[in-house]
């Protein structure tokens, strides 16, 4: 990898999402040797990738290069790779484009898509959690309308338009709300030789409401907002199998789509080496304790999404966003110095800065730790907070403007075909 031999203990960093950052920031001015490795060579905002599914933004506008974040900083050392395996005995890592030793290591790897197993969904469906999986999703969403045009079969055409996204989570929930403004301000003018008011959106939850974690009412005006729009919302279905044509479900309620989102679940994004059943918690997430050392290894730490955490107030850890894998960045960063410094360690506190979700234009739900709010008002907090937490100041001009844009003109302009999604066609009949 050709990193340099230094005096200074080195710890290396697996993964650049939030967490990761964050403690590399953390680390930045500290005696110490900083590796971050990670597959992309940029800082992903996956909060906005949805923007990125519908046209309202371009990838580069929510990605910023890792480099750059943390140029500046001394002996910080980044390489773009793949982590294949921990030697956690002799505390080595094994990637795929060689190997390297180090005295602290840290897992930040995120999370994945969770499809519980099921590979026929896994196969058929939509994910959204990364640039690529937006972009492809973005593609796959216009060439059906592009298709819908050319089919003289009415239940093709109506497949090719209907859309079914599974889970009611803040990602779910966000995807329909933009689809169906889509399908409202964008798909007549951009088809007028098409009948879009027979487009479809459906949002499919298996529990008994939308964004769960979230307050009763928080759930019950998010679930409004999607109605007013013509969002079809099913609550306490479960579904079973996608085929690429018809999604089946435990209730017999089917539906007939060429596009189906998962967006039901994730799973800790774990690395070979740490994987014994008694150290992967539920979601495949590795146990730590309150330092956010990993349970049995020394030397070994892990936050964020791939971190679990258990306690009396989080019996299933902490939950998977970004504020807990910030938090966690910056307090382990302080431990790992007090550790090398032979110093106390403080254990990690979580503070609840609150949750939200946007339902669309106007439309929004914020639960904050004293005060709850839904609307107008929670719509221009929702972007706040967003545009806040964006790395680089080009990247939220950006966005600011492109949101200013979209919101005057009621248009999405980056509804691209850039890179095709491939998908055969001819063999679609539904």
């Amino acid at each position: 990898m050709n990193i340099p031999k230094s005096s200074y203990p080195r710890i290396v960093i697996i993964g650049g999402g939030f967490g990761g950052v964050s403690l590399a920031k953390q680390l930045s001015k500290q005696e110490v040797q900083v590796v971050l490795l990670d597959k992309h060579n940029y800082h992903n905002f996956q909060p906005l990738l949805y923007q990125v599914s519908t046209g309202g933004l371009e990838p580069d506008s929510i990605a910023y290069p890792i480099r750059k974040i943390l140029q500046n900083y001394s002996n910080f050392f980044f390489r773009l790779a793949n982590v294949e395996q921990i030697q956690a005995k002799e505390k080595v890592i094994a990637t795929n484009i060689g190997s390297l030793t180090y005295d602290y290591l840290v897992l930040a790897t995120g999370s994945t898509t969770n499809f519980f197993g099921n590979k026929e969904i896994e196969k058929n469906s939509m994910a959204m959690k990364t640039i690529p999986q937006s972009l492809n999703l973005r593609s796959l969403i216009l060439e059906n309308f592009e298709q819908a045009l050319l089919t003289d079969d009415i239940h093709e055409r109506n497949a090719l338009m209907n859309f079914v996204i599974v889970g009611g989570g803040p990602t779910g929930v966000e995807l329909a709300g933009a689809l169906a403004e889509i399908k409202k301000g964008i798909l007549p003018k951009d088809y007028p030789d098409l009948d879009t008011r027979k487009a479809q959106i459906n949002i499919i939850q298996s529990g008994n409401c939308l964004l769960k974690g979230m307050s009763a009412k928080a759930s019950k005006k998010a679930e409004d907002f999607l109605e007013t729009l013509g969002v079809h919302v099913w609550k306490n279905t479960r579904v079973t199998g996608y085929d690429g044509k018809l999604v089946t479900t435990k209730t017999d309620l089917t539906f007939e789509t060429a596009t189906l989102v998962w967006a039901a679940g994730v799973k800790g994004a774990a690395i070979k080496g740490l994987d014994a059943e008694e150290l992967l918690a539920c979601g495949n997430r590795v146990k730590v304790n309150s330092f956010n050392q990993v349970e049995g290894y020394e030397g070994v730490f892990a936050i964020g999404d791939i971190a679990v955490m258990q306690s009396e107030e989080f019996p299933y850890g902490h939950p998977m966003m970004a504020q807990p894998a910030i938090q966690q960045g910056k307090t382990l960063g302080e431990n790992i110095i007090r550790l090398i410094e032979g110093k106390e360690l403080k254990p990690f506190v979580y503070k609840d800065k609150g949750s939200m979700a946007t339902v669309g234009r106007n439309k929004a739900v914020v639960d904050m730790p004293n005060f709850k709010f839904q609307g107008v008002f929670a719509w221009f907090v929702w972007m706040f907070v967003h545009l806040f937490f964006l790395i680089g100041f080009r990247n939220r001009m950006v966005v600011f403007v492109n949101w200013v844009y979209n919101y005057i003109r009621f248009d999405r302009e980056a509804r691209l075909i850039i890179r095709p999604y491939n998908r055969n066609y001819k063999d679609f009949k539904p």
